[in-house]
């Protein structure tokens, strides 16, 4: 029997990604929950999140935050910030993988608002 962790911001997950879309990117992947804590006490349907990848290229560099591996997240990751989208709760798996610092939740934010121009 698999428990569910109570979801926090910042924390990571495996969530089903298909179908994807052109250039989206998809499959099983982890992700990181962006959505406000406050929004927690509502029992959202919805979350925002960011994809994770093994994989970073040079021309996405600004956007991309490095993770590095802690607890079940066994590899150094990437965030890709241009893929950030708001997906069905059912989507996630139920336990937590790993549970992102503050600062790195804040440079993700701070990267989400380079690409929206802020």
């Amino acid at each position: 029997m698999v428990i569910m962790t109570p979801l926090t911001r910042g924390g990571v997950y495996l969530a089903r990604l298909d179908p994807a879309k052109h250039i989206e990117v998809g499959k099983i992947r982890p992700i990181v929950i962006l959505t406000a804590q406050l929004i927690f006490d509502s029992t959202p349907e919805i979350l925002f999140i960011c994809p994770l990848s093994s994989q970073s290229y040079p021309e996405f560099r600004a956007l991309h935050v490095e993770l590095s591996p802690r607890d079940s997240l066994l590899k150094t990751s990437y965030a890709l910030i241009e893929h950030c989208r708001s997906i069905s709760i059912k989507q996630l798996s139920p336990a937590r993988l790993a549970q992102l610092t503050t600062g790195e939740i804040q440079e993700m934010i701070a990267r989400l608002q380079r690409l929206l121009g802020e």
